[in-house]
């Protein structure tokens, strides 16, 4: 069977959520399991915000895959992507706030005021949960797909205060190997945007 046939596939939808709830399946069977390493709410809180930034990138990559490819039905994708991205960001958040701060939100504005990489990347997740909540068809037309969309163009901007986010909290350990690896990513999926809006 040809991709663009697999894309179109009434199965295709159900097969991409199994594969994307395939690193939170991981992740619970590590935690039940206790094979998250001797810092366990460091290892989970470290895995779900990697994953939060995989989920971004390719949220961001379906438009050139689908623009250069010319499988216009990956447009079908763009959503379901998207929420998982919102999901494993609330995991990275609900961890933070659990583990780290045991709920304590005394203890959780302090943070905020101590460590700027965590005001950063509360910022982008609260942005990140209104496009998830406004990610319904009834959205669309309460907005107006104008509006809606302008809205939703957000997405960049939360890009760059995840990355922004991640070099941060990398810079107390001097390890800036995977933010590059990051930064390139989502650098060439906003430049390619960027290139294209021009050209318009």
């Amino acid at each position: 069977m040809r991709p663009a046939a697999l894309i179109s596939h009434p199965y295709g939808k159900p097969a991409l959520a199994a594969l994307l709830l395939l690193p939170f399946v991981y992740l619970v069977f590590c935690v039940t399991m206790d094979r998250l390493g001797p810092n366990p709410a460091e290892a989970l809180i470290r895995s779900s915000g990697d994953w939060t930034l995989r989920m971004l990138c390719l949220t961001l990559a379906v438009t050139p895959a689908r623009v250069l490819s010319g499988w216009h039905a990956l447009a079908r994708y763009r959503r379901m992507v998207g929420l998982f991205t919102a999901f494993y960001a609330l995991i990275h958040a609900l961890s933070y706030l659990m583990f780290d701060m045991e709920f304590v939100w005394a203890a959780v504005g302090a943070d905020l005021v101590k460590r700027p990489f965590i005001a950063v990347g509360m910022l982008a997740f609260t942005l990140l949960a209104v496009l998830a909540g406004t990610s319904t068809t009834s959205a669309v037309r309460l907005l107006g797909a104008m509006r809606w969309q302008r809205l939703h163009r957000a997405v960049y901007g939360i890009a760059g205060l995840a990355l922004l986010h991640f070099f941060w909290m990398r810079s107390g350990k001097q390890d800036f190997a995977e933010v590059a690896v990051y930064a390139l990513v989502l650098g060439t999926l906003l430049g390619w945007r960027a290139v294209r809006f021009k050209r318009k």
